[in-house]
């Protein structure tokens, strides 16, 4: 589970920065607070404010950070020079010529237990500047060092002694150690990897990655009978007309990749059925059948789903429901977490997120985002009219806004 995610000097946050899954001393739905060792962690973070505040920065440097891991092998190669992706705060001359951060905490379940990893790097448009990897088991306070990499030195002490020669000689400035460490197959550093793979980040703010999704069928669907069940019945939760799929296998590529034609089955008034072309189905309909395989994917493996735009075409009582899913510990039995943003201030009034669940980002007159938690805030228990009090201002991260141009106003030279 992710404990908490820390970074700097990305995109519009220039400071530190922290979504912190931690949960605070409030009793509010305790039931769903999961323990691992000795931390209590929260299985979902919902981050709301104006546009260009910030919202989506925050999933990107995740993403980011997700990329680098996973890549970082090959960014020493000239044609694979992935490092040039990032983007510092640049309205400062400090800050635009400096290291940006990427730091994360997270367990790790084994057959001994938990384990809590924390991991991290600093790198600027040179190349890594510092990297560390350091875990401690449930029976340990203490963190141990698997190796640390600054800018004099590379201390490899905590790995095999015979790993140590390969990964000095095969370092490049641009990549990671663990990245390396984990194709030489050192099994810590696969968990850490490994952990970064499983988790699901989607932007259903972007039009194309939208449209991309939405016509990406789950693993196994052309071929299993029950897995279109399952599609079919996690639609119901929403739209029961569709009752089925026709999948049609059109070719297969030099790859033995295949391009498939799915039609979903509607009931007609005389008691058959009717079949619509996926295309044609709504906006809706298409981003929940993309959000399944994602949805699937975290509940089984226990990962981090992040979201942004969560309620872009979504009712909001139906972003209830996948909140739900994740909130309900009978239900989300492996632990999954959700991170995503709204607009949708509702999600703030419905009894459904903990104040130690509701994030929010605000961008200053300078352009520089920071992110902070309702928890923050001193409540009333009595008077828990969060949507209200953020619309009116208390919390800030809201828009400030000036009338529009008049455009009847304007006159013919």
């Amino acid at each position: 589970m992710l404990i908490q995610f820390h970074f700097k000097n990305f995109k519009s946050f220039r400071d530190d920065t922290i979504l912190d899954f931690s949960a605070t001393e409030s009793q509010d739905n305790e039931y769903r607070v999961v323990k691992v060792a000795d931390e209590r962690i929260l299985t979902a973070a919902g981050i709301f404010g104006p546009n260009a505040s910030g919202k989506s920065n925050v999933i990107k440097a995740f993403r980011y950070m997700t990329d680098y891991v996973t890549s970082s092998i090959i960014y020493s190669r000239d044609e694979a020079r992935g490092i040039k992706r990032l983007t510092p705060f640049l309205f400062d001359n400090k800050s635009k010529d400096a290291e940006s951060l990427f730091e994360v905490y997270f367990s790790s379940s084994t057959a001994k237990g938990y384990t809590i990893y924390n991991y991290g790097f600093t790198i600027n448009p040179n190349g890594v500047v510092e990297e560390w990897l350091n875990y401690r088991n449930k029976s340990s306070k203490n963190f141990k060092t698997l190796f640390y990499r600054g800018k004099n030195e590379v201390d490899l002490s905590g790995i095999p002694e015979k790993r140590r020669e390969n990964i000095k000689i095969s370092l490049e400035k641009e990549t990671l150690i663990l990245s390396l460490g984990s194709f030489l197959k050192i099994n810590k550093f696969k968990t850490v990897i490994n952990w970064f793979l499983q988790n699901r980040i989607t932007n259903f703010a972007n039009p194309r990655e939208n449209e991309g999704l939405s016509h990406q069928a789950p693993i196994g669907f052309a071929d299993s009978k029950e897995i279109q069940n399952k599609v079919v019945n996690y639609l119901a939760a929403f739209d029961n007309s569709i009752v089925g799929f026709d999948v049609e296998v059109l070719k297969l590529d030099d790859d033995g990749q295949r391009t498939i034609n799915i039609k979903t089955k509607h009931k007609n008034l005389d008691g058959g059925t009717v079949l619509l072309p996926l295309s044609q189905e709504s906006d809706g309909t298409l981003k929940m059948f993309a959000l399944y395989q994602f949805i699937q994917d975290c509940m089984d493996r226990g990962s981090v789903l992040l979201v942004d735009e969560l309620n872009s075409r979504l009712h909001p009582l139906l972003v209830r429901n996948i909140l739900l899913t994740f909130l309900n510990p009978d239900v989300n039995t492996n632990h999954a977490q959700i991170i995503f943003t709204s607009h949708d201030a509702w999600q703030l009034e419905n009894n459904i997120l903990r104040t130690d669940e509701m994030w929010f980002t605000n961008k200053d007159q300078n352009g520089i985002s920071r992110l902070y938690s309702l928890a923050e805030f001193e409540a009333n228990d009595d008077e828990k009219n969060y949507a209200e009090n953020y619309l009116l201002g208390q919390y800030g991260a809201i828009p400030s806004l000036k009338p529009l141009m008049q455009m009847g106003d304007t006159k013919n030279g």
